[in-house]
């Protein structure tokens, strides 16, 4: 499982971001300073540090560059909003800069992206009681192995992987089928149609009028 550190002084905002990343699978610790990111940092591996800067102890900028040679990604995610600011936490090494206040489904969507670019994604996906295993590419409900074709197996990869975030029919078309969309929504609706049944996830898999599909969280 992706393995992520939250350091953030803020309760609230840690509380959120890390609910909602553990909803998308992902394994989370938090640390309210600096110096507590350190010591941890020292003694375990994490695949992703979602970083603030301005912590108590050792701030961010001082953190960044104690993380660097471990070659372990780290998002900024702060209240410092300038064009300047924006352009030091990026020059200084940070993979993306993310500015509070934010919404939850960017941050999902920009952690997604910064994993794939360091080839973190794991073999495992999980939401609520399904399992998807991609090396061996079967799915199970609990304890029931569900009996997928390879196209709904794509499909579900993709709605999981990204969850709370709205996909356009196009960009689901063209991934899964591997070529243009025109328009003919019906292969894709059917698809849908069988995945919720054979998932059970008819209530998380919303339709978006004349958009296209988000998986959400209950």
């Amino acid at each position: 499982m992706i393995k992520i550190l939250i350091v953030e002084d803020e309760a609230a905002i840690s509380n959120l971001i890390r609910i909602n990343l553990t909803k998308a699978g992902y394994e989370c610790s938090c640390v309210d300073n600096g110096l507590d990111a350190a010591n941890i940092l020292e003694k375990n591996v994490f695949d992703l540090v979602l970083l603030d800067i301005m912590l108590p102890e050792v701030d961010g900028y001082e953190l960044l560059e104690y993380i660097k040679p471990t070659n372990t990604p780290v998002i900024f995610i702060t209240a410092k909003a300038t064009l300047d600011d924006r352009v030091k936490g990026l020059t200084m090494g940070a993979e993306d800069y993310i500015v509070k206040p934010f919404e939850i489904v960017e941050l999902l969507a920009r952690v997604n992206v910064v994993l794939r670019r360091y080839n973190k994604t794991s073999s495992v996906l999980t939401f609520e009681d399904i399992t998807i295993n991609l090396d061996n590419k079967t799915t199970t409900k609990g304890d029931t192995t569900l009996d997928l074709t390879p196209k709904e197996f794509e499909l579900l990869v993709m709605l999981v992987r990204n969850v709370n975030i709205t996909l356009f029919r196009e960009r689901i078309y063209e991934t899964i089928w591997e070529s243009e969309y025109y328009g003919d929504t019906r292969t894709l609706d059917l698809h849908i149609q069988r995945l919720r049944k054979k998932t059970g996830l008819t209530k998380n898999i919303k339709s978006v009028y004349k958009i296209g599909y988000r998986l959400e969280t209950e």
